[in-house]
C-alpha cells in the first residue's frame, strides 16, 4: 500500500490518497533499462549510408601502370585510400534496428517505472482535469499548481482527449498520451508524471 499526491483543479487544494495496486518491492534497473534500449532503438531512422567502391560514379581505369613508376600499386580511384574514395564499413541504410521485447518483459519494465515514479514522489493524480476547450492559461495553472512547471512532465490522460493534448502541446518538455499507451520509456524520460482521473488504472490494466 502506497499513496500518491493528489491535486484538485477546482479548490488548488494539494493531499493524498492510498494506491493499492501491486508493483512489486524492487525495482528491476536491468529491465528498465533493456525496455528503454528497445525504445531508443526502434526510434531511429536508420537512413546513414555511406557508398562502396561499386557504387561510386568514375571510369574503373588504372591511374598509372603497375610497375616503373616508383609509385605504389594503384587500381583505380575509388579505392578507400584516396580522397574521395568509397568508404570502408560505413553505415549502411540496409539495416534495421526494430526489435520488440516480449509483451511480459514490457509490462514489468512499465511496472517498475511507475513503482519509481511513486516512490520518488514525482506522480501527481488530478481531479478535474479537463477542458470544454484548448485552454493554455488552464494548463499553466495545472503545472504551476503540482510545482513541475520548471521540469520535463508526462501527462497521462484516461482516454483519447483532444482539448488536453492541444492545451498541453505548446509547453515545452511537456508530453500527452493516454495512460493505455504509456510505457517505461515515457515514465523514465520525464521527471514528473501528471495522470488524469482513472489514466492510472487503464495503465495498471495492462499489467
Amino acid at each position: 500500500m502506497s499513496t500518491i499526491t493528489t491535486y484538485d483543479l477546482g479548490s488548488g487544494k494539494t493531499g493524498e490518497k492510498e494506491f493499492s495496486a501491486d508493483l512489486g518491492e524492487a525495482l528491476l534497473y536491468r529491465t528498465m533499462k533493456d525496455a528503454v534500449v528497445m525504445y531508443q532503438s526502434n526510434s531511429r531512422q536508420g537512413d546513414a549510408h555511406v557508398k562502396t567502391r561499386g557504387e561510386l560514379q568514375g571510369h574503373t581505369a588504372k591511374p598509372w601502370k603497375q610497375k616503373g613508376t616508383g609509385r605504389a600499386r594503384a587500381g583505380d580511384r575509388r579505392s578507400p585510400l584516396w580522397v574521395g574514395g568509397a568508404t570502408t564499413f560505413g553505415p549502411r541504410n540496409t539495416r534495421r534496428w526494430y526489435y520488440s521485447l516480449p509483451k511480459r518483459q514490457r509490462n514489468v519494465a512499465l511496472r517498475s517505472a511507475l513503482l519509481g515514479k511513486l516512490n520518488d514522489g514525482e506522480l501527481i493524480e488530478v481531479s478535474g482535469l479537463s477542458f470544454d476547450k484548448p485552454s493554455s492559461k488552464i494548463a499553466r495553472q495545472v503545472l504551476q499548481g503540482c510545482n513541475v512547471a520548471e521540469g520535463s512532465v508526462l501527462v497521462l490522460t484516461a482516454g483519447h482527449d483532444d482539448n488536453t493534448y492541444r492545451s498541453f502541446r505548446n509547453f515545452p518538455r511537456v508530453t500527452v498520451m493516454t495512460g493505455a499507451d504509456s510505457n517505461a520509456y515515457e515514465l523514465l524520460a520525464h521527471k514528473n508524471v501528471i495522470a488524469q482521473e482513472g489514466a492510472l488504472e487503464a495503465m495498471i490494466a495492462r499489467f
